[in-house]
């Protein structure tokens, strides 16, 4: 598969309580509803939405994006209610020989502390790791942002350092700490998650 192709047809997931699929008009107010949130938008690379023309800038562009196979997310969506409550995706993604990843991810912080990134960011690992057979998944979280680096912690990822200064936004130099996952651990970790779930019924 061509990364092309991918994005122009970016598959529908779903876990437990999400459903992962592209973004729609329709989701304008969802999207304006948690961008527009300075806490939310603390610790990732883009400004909080001040008006929702703004957000719909964002929209259209990640609409247009899916048209021409460009890199773009898919929307998480709570299925309890069909609310579309964050973003999450390949924000690097080459399915050429190199078969490696970078994930990035944003939620609105109603939905803070529930476990729901977690296993939003699961989902998508398992199918770069099963579907699109990537050889490395990566993760980056400026460092003092403890809530995204836990996330990766508890999807079995690797902490690999923190490479200083890094990027510059919002007026300054920042710190940021990777994370990664291979093949054969993310193989070793499913095995292991398969024989408890074998010991427990």
């Amino acid at each position: 598969m061509m990364t092309t192709e991918f994005y122009q047809h970016l598959p529908v997931l779903e876990t437990e309580r999400l459903i992962l699929r592209p973004l729609q008009t329709g989701d304008l107010d969802d999207l304006f509803e948690y961008t527009q949130d300075e806490e939310t938008a603390r610790y990732v690379t883009w400004n909080a939405n001040q008006t929702v023309e703004q957000a719909e800038q964002f929209l259209n562009y990640v609409l247009s994006n899916y048209e021409q196979g460009k890199e773009a997310p898919w929307a998480i969506v709570w299925k309890e209610t069909g609310k579309m409550i964050g973003t999450i995706d390949f924000i690097h993604l080459l399915l050429d020989d190199t078969k490696q990843a970078e994930l990035g991810y944003a939620i609105s912080r109603q939905f803070w502390g529930k476990g729901i990134v977690t296993e939003a960011v699961a989902c998508v690992m398992a199918f770069g790791f099963e579907e699109l057979r990537l050889e490395r998944i990566q993760a980056r979280c400026m460092e003092g942002n403890v809530g995204s680096a836990r996330v990766m912690e508890k999807v079995g990822m690797t902490y690999e350092g923190t490479l200083r200064r890094l990027i510059f936004i919002k007026e300054a130099f920042h710190d940021v700490k990777m994370y990664s996952m291979l093949r054969e651990e993310y193989t070793v970790l499913r095995q292991g998650s398969a024989q408890q779930t074998e010991q427990h019924q």
